[in-house]
């Protein structure tokens, strides 16, 4: 169902990139932001849930209300985690955080989040105003020079920072043995390097040695009292969820210390200091900062939403592991400066989501992974849904497939779609079986006493709806909503609508009406949960859903809640009704249980050998197929095959390396692995259309079997796929599914036999055949209208509907 809506129509619901928004005076102004995610890996769902999708649900949410929204995020670029990923990797931090912003970007617009803007910290906005943020913190006397011990390692000739160190934790009854050196991922407690028992250097696992380093420390014991002024205030005022107030009250009972806020690093802001200008801000200190300078690279009047704490409400999203930067130590920051600054008034926290049996691990690479969701096929919004219904609000919770499964079929397949789809699909039923697609009118309805009860009862779970979502307390305020649902199938059946439309047809009407109405309410309160499913409906109920969505006390939208039977007009017709929902069977569960089972690293290995098993049977194909061309007789005229697609041999390739052809400015070239143990060069003139970044490292359709040709000096052994528009102003790459294997054929279902081993030119097997290869509005790559198959689905463009492919 999601695939027939863009980005661009979900971006319209959630009122995204809508102008330049700014704080109105006499409104009501929400500020929302999600904590940063770091970019040097692709976030899991645990990630996704703890900050930037339950964020999105409540921005969403505050849009339905009619308030002045503005929903902030972006990647977290700075710092030791980027160097070493950099490390890993054999480039530049700055290369990484174009490649890693890139794919936290794609991921959370296939999952629908609707940032107004998602930045970088890696701008010039944000040296600017950190550097500004820590002048007034100097000079307002907020600072320290100490000198501290820093671990340093001689075989690396560095300093080390906190994570570049690994040990055991000092905590009593912890030990973890794999504890960074700012943090114990186990255990949650903040650490320095010098803390750990039997610390290793994580570059070269040497043991480094302690040396004397000078930092500048942020007084935090000198700020205690405005601090606690504020904490004592605002945990009550904006209702401090109990984690992050048990956490923040831990950090102060046991005394506030002075905290580090630079680094013997390059990767970071510069300090603007002569002493220390060879140093960087420490992540933590300029992380938090970036909310702000993500805003002012939205809007140069930034101050307006961030210097303006009577017309502004600050709401923020985040994990566990991130209470105190925000409860203690951004604050602190901000109110060391003296200026007037929008402080936070609303923190949510979320606990751990774990990932069956142990805990999702961005750096362990355990769990299912944002692109791993989309490659599932598995549609968004029951992504979404599932995540939602699942929360950690108050305590870790287990992601299974089996809940996954069961929350899917019960809950959004049997209850809301089935719900939806008896409404829908009765009332589209020609004459004398239903009402020909329109809506019928129902007078008196308000004294009819089993719609009367369900209007009171819907109301009901609208406030309630409200009351829950205004608290931040999401899966509450999912419940109420699907509670409506549930109301409505009982409604149906105690109602015995088919019977009344051949017994009492004014009773029916009204059931009817008011059951349309239901579906109208559902598609309004799932939206922040579900907005693809949204949209859906509303098409279903052929109405727009963008003047439809509202939750408005002015409007009357709550109120209007309890007569159902007037939300739609009577005489409306209808769209098509189709199912919103597709079962989960029990063998695709355990596919993705095996799928997903271990690490991205145990899954690599899997499918690399499963690759070279594939690329084995490929050669020893070609060379028994050689063999018995050699045995056969000669013959003194052979008769030429049809020409037929399985001819061509297309294979699913791996660009392992591209660069600028050396003599030719518009050409780039390839290696490319297909299977065959030993790269192929291919010259493609692609350089105008797509970036050299976007070359790397992906997936592509390769034609093997062309004769190599010679271009400007190199052999190119084969083509890769692309699509173009029909003025060849746009060109795009055919991907194969993430989840094909290198080597393997792409097929033409329908069409069998084995390719040429190399094809004739005189014969213009390839000219007569491309024609007919083209994109469709879906965005399949088609030959006719046949797709591009391999063993983990169909392959695709990007963009380009009805382009042609060669």
């Amino acid at each position: 169902m999601t695939a027939e809506f863009g980005e661009t129509e979900l971006r319209k619901m959630g009122d995204a990139h809508a102008g330049v928004k700014l704080p109105v005076d006499g409104e009501r102004n929400v500020l929302i932001t999600s904590a940063l995610p770091y970019v040097n890996n692709v976030p899991h769902l645990g990630n996704i849930i703890g900050c930037v999708l339950s964020a999105d649900v409540f921005a969403r949410y505050c849009r339905l209300r009619g308030y002045n929204t503005l929903y902030i995020c972006g990647t977290d670029e700075y710092g030791t985690a980027t160097e070493t990923k950099a490390m890993e990797e054999k480039c530049t931090p700055q290369e990484i955080c174009d490649k890693y912003h890139k794919i936290h970007k794609e991921v959370y617009e296939w999952f629908n989040i609707s940032f107004d803007i998602f930045g970088r910290t890696s701008s010039p906005q944000q040296t600017e105003v950190c550097q500004a943020i820590f002048k007034r913190l100097y000079d307002n006397n907020w600072l320290s020079e100490n000198t501290m011990q820093q671990l340093y390692c001689d075989t690396c000739e560095r300093f080390l920072a906190d994570r570049l160190v690994e040990g055991s934790c000092p905590t009593p009854g912890c030990g973890y043995d794999s504890a960074r050196g700012d943090q114990c991922e186990k255990c949650g407690k903040l650490l320095n390097p010098t803390e750990l028992n039997d610390p290793r250097c994580k570059v070269c696992q040497n043991t480094p040695i302690i040396r004397d380093t000078n930092h500048l420390f942020l007084e935090l014991p000198l700020l205690k009292d405005i601090l606690e002024e504020y904490i004592n205030e605002m945990s009550v005022a904006g209702s401090w969820s109990q984690n992050a107030i048990q956490a923040t009250d831990a950090w102060l009972k046991e005394g506030l210390k002075p905290r580090c806020i630079t680094r013997d690093l390059k990767w970071g802001v510069p300090v603007p200091h002569e002493k220390f200008k060879d140093k960087v801000f420490y992540v933590w200190f300029d992380a938090p900062i970036g909310y702000v300078s993500i805003t002012a690279c939205y809007t140069p009047e930034w101050e307006k939403w961030w210097k303006n704490p009577k017309n502004v409400e600050l709401f923020q999203f985040m994990g566990k592991d991130n209470i105190p930067f925000h409860t203690v130590i951004f604050p602190s920051t901000l109110l060391g400066t003296g200026e007037n600054w929008t402080l936070m008034k609303t923190i949510s926290v979320t606990e751990y989501l774990n990932y069956e049996a142990g805990k999702f691990s961005k750096s362990k690479g355990i769990g299912v992974f944002g692109n791993d969701a989309k490659d599932t096929k598995i549609p968004v919004e029951v992504w979404r849904y599932y995540l939602l219904t699942n929360r950690p609000e108050v305590s870790d919770t287990l992601f299974t497939w089996a809940d996954l499964q069961a929350k899917l079929n019960s809950e959004l397949l049997n209850n809301l779609g089935n719900f939806i789809n008896r409404v829908l699909s009765f009332i589209a039923k020609p004459s004398g079986l239903g009402y020909d697609s329109t809506i019928p009118d129902a007078p008196g309805a308000e004294l009819h006493p089993l719609t009367n009860a369900l209007g009171e009862k819907v109301g009901k779970y609208v406030e309630q709806y409200v009351e829950a979502m205004e608290k931040v307390k999401l899966k509450q305020g999912l419940k109420s909503a699907m509670a409506i649902s549930s109301e409505g199938n009982s409604y149906l059946q105690e109602s015995q609508f088919w019977r009344l439309y051949k017994e009492d047809q004014a009773s029916c009407s009204i059931v009817m009406k008011s059951s349309v109405g239901l579906v109208h309410i559902l598609a309004c309160l799932l939206e922040p949960f579900m907005p693809s499913f949204s949209l859906e409906v509303f098409k279903q109920l052929n109405l727009a859903a963008e003047s439809q969505l509202s939750l408005q006390d002015e409007k009357g939208d709550i109120e209007n809640a309890k007569r159902p039977w007037q939300i739609v007009p009577a005489g409306h017709i209808i769209g098509t009704p189709e199912p919103l929902f597709k079962e989960l069977k029990d063998d695709e569960v355990e596919f993705f249980r095996n799928k997903f089972a271990g690490s991205q690293a145990d899954r690599i290995v899997r499918a690399e050998a499963e690759a070279q098993k594939i690329a084995e049977q490929l050669k020893n194909t070609k060379v028994s197929e050689s063999n018995a061309k050699r045995k056969q007789p000669a013959k003194s005229s052979a008769v030429e095959p049809e020409i037929s697609i399985a001819r061509l041999d297309i294979r699913v390739g791996l660009i392992t390396k591209a660069q600028k052809h050396p003599h030719a400015d518009s050409l780039y070239m390839e290696e490319i692995d297909v299977g065959e143990g030993q790269n192929r060069t291919v010259v493609s003139g692609l350089v105008k259309y797509i970036p050299l970044e976007e070359m790397q490292n992906r997936k592509v359709c390769v034609l093997c079997n062309l004769k190599p040709a010679n271009t400007r000096g190199i052999k190119s052994q084969a083509m890769v796929l692309a699509a173009s528009n029909s003025d060849n102003t746009k060109v795009e790459l055919v991907d194969p599914p993430v989840g094909a294997k290198i080597g393997e054929r792409v097929t033409f279902p329908g069409f069998d036999g084995q390719p040429d081993d190399v094809l004739n030119p005189k014969k213009k097997i390839w000219e007569t055949l491309q024609p007919d290869l083209h994109s469709g509005s879906d965005l399949v790559a088609y030959f006719k209208d046949i797709p591009l198959t391999t063993s983990a689905g169909v392959c695709k463009v990007s963009s380009i509907q009805n382009g042609s492919i060669r």
